[in-house]
Formats: C-alpha cells, structure tokens, sequence
C-alpha cells in the first residue's frame, strides 16, 4: 500500500512539474501524461487555453492523477485497490477436505443443522463437489452411521445422523 501511495504522488508532482512548463510556452503537457490526449494537444495549441485553462487545472490535477491511476489499474486487470480482477482460483489455493476430514465437516455441518444434512448443504458447508459429497456420505450411510430418508416438503434426500 505504501508503494502504491508513493507511485500516486510521484505522478501528482511530475504532473505539477510538467503544468509549470507552461511557462516556457508548453501548455498542456501535464494533461498529455495523465492520458487527456484531446484537451492535451488544445491546450498545446492554445498555451493553456491562453493561461486560463492552465491556472484552473492546478486544481484539477489531483482528480486527473487519480483517474489515470484508476484507468491504469483497469487496463491491467486490477480493481482500484490493486486486487487481481477475473482470475479464476488455482486448485492448489483452496483449502477442501478430502477423507476423513471431509466426513468431520459434514458431521459438523450436520451437528449444526439438528442432525440432517442434504448434499446441497454439504457441498455449501465443505467446499466440496456434489459427487465428493455424495460419495462421501454413502460411505457413512454403508457403513451404519447415517440413514437416507426423503424430505417430506422437497423430496430432497436427507442423510439423518441418528448419534448427533
């Protein structure tokens, strides 16, 4: 975050330093940096809309700096803090329980939802997909642990655990 603050007032003063050039006859060049390409070149034509438009962007220059950083952020896939936009989350990144650890989540997840469980609310409280869900409760139900009845309202297969 620090770096980023200091990369935002190093363009702010380029841009201050670059609207003093107007001085020397070089209107315009500070909106020419910060991407402001049209008015850029009027303003080069004009010598700063003969002054004018250059004295009114010393106030200006703080809202072009940011807007620039933000279209700069933009075009390399960042959101305006700087966090990666669309990329999709690496296998390797994401924490899913497999195995046993996989069972004790959805005990857990059964524990807190009064000892039923359906495969939709596993998938929602592991992370897991349906079939690892699925696969993973048929196990405990062969096994004694559970029993499979249907929701009454919905249809829906619940896995009843019966200890919890």
């Amino acid at each position: 975050m620090n770096v980023e603050n200091n990369t935002n007032k190093d363009r702010l003063l380029v841009s201050y330093i670059l609207c003093a050039a107007w001085f020397f006859g070089l209107g315009g060049l500070h909106r020419l940096y910060n991407g402001k390409i049209a008015t850029g070149v009027l303003w080069l034509c004009t010598v700063g809309l003969f002054g004018v438009g250059q004295f009114v962007d010393l106030l200006l220059i703080p809202g072009m700096v940011d807007e620039h950083e933000l279209k700069l952020r933009a075009k390399a896939g960042l959101s305006p803090l700087g966090i990666p936009l669309n990329q999709p989350a690496i296998a390797s990144q994401v924490y899913r329980p497999s195995g046993n650890q996989l069972m004790v989540k959805l005990i857990e997840a059964a524990e807190r939802n009064n000892g039923t469980l359906t495969v939709t609310q596993g998938v929602k409280a592991t992370g897991v997909g349906f079939a690892e869900v699925e696969a993973s409760l048929k196990e405990m139900f062969k096994s004694g642990y559970v029993r499979i009845d249907n929701d009454p309202i919905t249809g829906a297969v619940t896995y009843h655990f019966h200890e919890l």
